[in-house]
């Protein structure tokens, strides 16, 4: 398709106006579709913690690293941080209810889940698509967001089932096309 006549959209925002990237911003990053994770580890007290991110990605093949970003007001982060190791546990199709829980701050985000301990000490979610034990190799802050990168350590996809997707604030499954 030859997109070269196509005149700018009227509705594009462009960077001189900052007041009005701001509004725009989430949503039009709404509609990338992302992979939905849930990080976890344990806590000061060795009790479990965890929070839903929606921006995980592989970083490195060689080593083998990923990373994560949350916001730099997440009450989980600093306990992640001090812990220096995480599971990155992919979501399942079916865990949309898990990933809205984790997403809140304050509540039980344990009651009723199960999970085992990882080789890291990290909860491993049962029924997650995959997941991925890391060691925390950097940690830093970038714009109202702190990155974090993670050495793997293990992975694994447990049992067959789709990944769970979200675009434009909805939970998705993933249907393959052919």
């Amino acid at each position: 398709m030859n997109t070269s006549h196509i005149a700018d959209d009227v509705a594009s925002v462009h960077a001189d106006d900052q007041a009005s990237v701001r509004d725009r911003f989430r949503e039009v990053l709404a509609h990338f579709g992302s992979g939905v994770v849930i990080i976890t580890s344990a806590g000061p007290d060795g009790s479990p913690v965890g929070m839903t991110v929606g921006s995980f990605t592989s970083i490195s093949m060689e080593p083998p690293l990923v990373g994560f970003f949350a916001g730099i007001t997440s009450t989980t982060l600093p306990s992640v941080v001090a812990n220096g190791s995480f599971c990155a546990n992919v979501l399942s199709e079916d865990q949309h209810v898990l990933a809205r829980t984790f997403a809140r701050s304050g509540a039980d985000k344990f009651a009723g889940v199960e999970w085992t301990l990882s080789g890291n000490g990290s909860p491993r979610l049962a029924g997650a698509h995959a997941w991925i034990e890391c060691t925390i190799d950097e940690h830093r802050p970038i714009g109202d967001h702190e990155l974090v990168v993670g050495r793997v350590d293990a992975l694994s996809v447990p049992a067959a089932s789709e990944p769970l997707i979200f675009h434009r604030s909805l939970f998705h499954g993933l249907r393959a096309h052919r």
